[in-house]
């Protein structure tokens, strides 16, 4: 039988909003979220037997662009990429604010942020295929670091990325990384 994956609601925000401001305009996403996937059935299981949010700070907003077409505000950024990523999101623009973007939303599994069961590929590489390596061979692979252990083991890593649910959760998980709580 396969394991019910625990989701969440994660949410980016600007940071200059006050934290009550943060989560109205993150429960406007959640309602446009709501409209676009309500009969979703990861959107029913969240709704069903999850609820939990996760706010981000997702720094600026700033729907212009540069030469190159790159929006200056990061949370313009974070949309983008999302939307590139061909991940099912919503978000919200304030019209108090200038319809300025206020809130992203998107729904993950705990693959993406659940590092006990789901561990970044350099710990999982080592328990599962690199354990009995000599100490002076895993001090030298652990000091070269992920990427350029993922050219080393291709196969592994492929398999890793299966194991994480594919290549959209490994982009949600390196988006998450190092993100701060609104």
């Amino acid at each position: 039988m396969e394991k019910e994956l625990e989701l969440r609601m994660y949410f980016f925000v600007p940071y200059n909003l006050s934290p009550i401001q943060q989560a109205i305009q993150a429960g406007h996403s959640a309602l446009e979220y709501a409209f676009s996937y309500g009969d979703a059935l990861e959107f029913r299981d969240f709704i069903m037997n999850w609820k939990t949010w996760i706010i981000l700070n997702g720094g600026t907003t700033n729907e212009h662009r540069d030469l190159n077409g790159v929006a200056l505000g990061t949370l313009d950024q974070i949309g983008d990429s999302l939307l590139e990523n061909h991940i099912s999101f919503s978000y919200f623009k304030e019209p108090d604010l200038n319809d300025a973007l206020t809130a992203l939303c998107f729904i993950a599994d705990e693959r993406v942020w659940n590092k006990k069961d789901y561990p970044d590929f350099l710990n999982w590489v080592f328990k599962n295929y690199l354990y009995d390596e000599p100490a002076e061979r895993v001090i030298r692979l652990r000091m070269m670091g992920t990427l350029e252990l993922t050219f080393m083991f291709p196969d592994y890593y492929k398999e890793w990325v299966e194991f994480l649910g594919g290549e959209k959760n490994l982009f949600l998980r390196e988006l998450i990384r190092d993100k701060e709580l609104a």
